[in-house]
């Protein structure tokens, strides 16, 4: 399997921009800049928002599948990840997991959750510290 995304840009780093697209198309030309990244001041995405919203949703998919294969079936789970930048350099992650998960405890979902945090495919390529939490609701 190979993915593709594509990036295009004009200009200096703090006046220019530039479009994200992505193979799926569901980012197709997306506005992203200096300002998008640092300031807020315009309407588009950036990099760290990109990487935190692919961990999230890697880790929950992790998350699901370690529940699967120990026979919980769950009816939902949602996950806010948390990038900590310090200048210019990522220096954390944190993954907030909330589960609706019939048949599990407190202690097993946060047993898979810790597995799933050290060992989805985004947490494995990434080299800065990564924790989580997990909030079981019945």
């Amino acid at each position: 399997m190979k993915r593709t995304a594509k990036a295009h840009w004009e200009g200096t780093i703090k006046e220019g921009k530039g479009q994200l697209s992505t193979q799926s198309e569901i980012l197709n030309q997306t506005n992203y800049s200096f300002k998008t990244r640092f300031t807020g001041e315009e309407k588009g995405t950036n990099p760290e928002e990109l990487l935190a919203a692919a961990h999230a949703g890697c880790f929950t998919m992790a998350v699901s599948l370690a529940l699967t294969e120990k026979g919980f079936n769950p009816t939902s789970l949602d996950t806010e990840a948390t990038l900590v930048m310090e200048g210019v350099a990522i220096t954390s992650i944190h993954l907030a997991i909330t589960g609706v998960v019939p048949g599990v405890d407190a202690a097993e979902f946060e047993a898979i959750v810790n597995g799933a945090e050290k060992n989805c495919l985004i947490s494995k390529v990434l080299n800065i510290p990564i924790s989580s939490d997990a909030r079981l609701v019945s």
